[in-house]
């Protein structure tokens, strides 16, 4: 009797999973990340390896898988905020976002243009697809839960959470400039739709959606109780209705679903158990589409186009990890009232993943020319490559050090945070 090729593809992911499960204390303590192991794992089952796995860069599929690991990262990244919405205590995340990603863009851009001989158009969608930080695969630098108040790990998650959403109106400029380079037929257009109405449908709807359902779950568990087994499914409910109704009326869902999940933390209809189970959801369903997704990018990566884009990814991957971080990152917080190892530190964990993955898939996915599709592809599948290995290394020694040095001395006062917190959720 024959076995079908997809039994061997569940026993080895279920060896995998049974591995970094029973083995993840001993892991944490080497210099590895689980998307690292991921990584690793996916070649071997690749065409490289035992040829399990043999995927297109470009399946449709892969689009629309990235597209839910991110918004079920986003909204467990909110679900973490846990300071009042005031610029004082997201003063990290505000440069981090409003200088630093267009820095980044921009030096990409720059870079891709004179250095690689790129159009603008190109250039400038290449700098939207790898600027954004990645919320799934920096697990060892984002905060751990809703009452880690550090510093660091705040500013990486809160960046994270925003920059996957906030990417897309440079995407779309990218993308319009490749199919018309005469600025005067769509750059009005680009202003009004996909900055100014899609950011504020975006947080609109975020908020008023996590608040329909708040409600009308308050109301429902007063008068005819939730099963318990069932309150978790409503993250995910909230995760695809916010997401579903914004992209409906043109609004940026990536944005809308993380702001639901801040309103979601802020709620005063939901107890911290409540909150606490929607995380611990939300985190797990993270994790194993995680698996998925980067099994799928180690088993997609080929020796041949190493050799036609080795050069042109080193030039962009090397410049953006060790120059055009860390040194944007020193420019956009200078003034701001952070340990210059804080700073040093946020500069170095700029890691790449699912998000570029997502943006990337969806250029493909809007019929960019294939003389552009492919160096993309490849640039940001070795980028996100090169990211996983190198931070995946690092991030562990790294942030065990900080936490010992410095990490009581980053962090602002809890109960502080949490009174605010607590006295804006009272106003609302």
């Amino acid at each position: 009797m024959s076995i079908d090729s997809h039994i061997w593809d569940f026993l080895v992911i279920g060896l995998l999973l049974l591995g970094v499960t029973l083995g993840s204390s001993w892991i944490t303590r080497l210099p590895l990340s689980y998307a690292l192991i991921y990584l690793i794992a996916g070649i071997f089952l690749g065409p490289y390896g035992f040829g399990i796995i043999d995927l297109s860069p470009d399946a449709e599929f892969l689009e629309r898988l990235t597209e839910i690991v991110v918004i079920v990262s986003l909204f467990a990244c909110g679900i973490k905020m846990n300071r009042p919405l005031n610029p004082w205590a997201w003063h990290s995340t505000v440069r981090l976002i409003g200088l630093l990603m267009p820095l980044t863009i921009g030096a990409i851009a720059l870079l891709a243009h004179f250095g690689l001989g790129y159009d603008w158009g190109a250039a400038i969608l290449l700098g939207a697809i790898l600027a954004p930080t990645d919320p799934v695969l920096a697990s060892e630098v984002q905060l751990t839960d809703t009452d880690d108040h550090n510093e660091l790990r705040f500013g990486l998650t809160s960046e994270g959470g925003l920059n996957d959403a906030l990417a897309f109106p440079f995407v779309y400029f990218g993308l319009y400039w490749l199919k018309d380079n005469q600025w005067d037929n769509w750059f009005k257009s680009w202003v009004a739709v996909d900055l100014i109405w899609a950011i504020t449908a975006g947080i609109a709807g975020g908020i008023v959606v996590a608040r329909i359902i708040n409600a009308l779950s308050k109301r429902l568990r007063r008068a005819y109780g939730v099963e318990e087994e069932m309150e978790d499914l409503i993250a995910l409910a909230t995760i695809l209705i916010t997401y579903a109704l914004t992209e409906a009326i043109n609004g940026y869902g990536f944005l809308a679903v993380f702001v639901a999940g801040v309103f979601v933390r802020r709620s005063r209809s939901l107890d911290s158990e409540e909150k606490t189970s929607q995380l611990h959801f939300t985190g797990l369903m993270e994790r194993l589409l995680e698996v998925g997704t980067i099994l799928l990018v180690g088993a997609m990566l080929r020796i041949e186009p190493v050799f036609t884009y080795g050069g042109q990814t080193l030039l962009i991957a090397g410049a953006l990890i060790f120059l055009i971080r860390p040194i944007a990152t020193w420019i956009s917080t200078i003034g701001d009232n952070l340990r210059p190892t804080t700073r040093l530190l946020f500069g170095w964990f700029g890691i790449r993943g699912v998000g570029s993955l997502y943006y990337l898939t969806y250029a493909l996915s809007d019929g960019i020319p294939d003389e552009i599709a492919s160096p993309l592809s490849w640039i940001t599948f070795f980028t996100i490559t090169l990211s996983v290995i190198i931070h995946g290394i690092s991030a562990t020694p790294l942030m065990n050090w900080y936490e010992k040095r410095f990490g009581q001395e980053n962090r602002l006062e809890p109960e502080t945070l949490e009174e605010e917190v607590d006295r804006e959720a009272d106003m609302d």
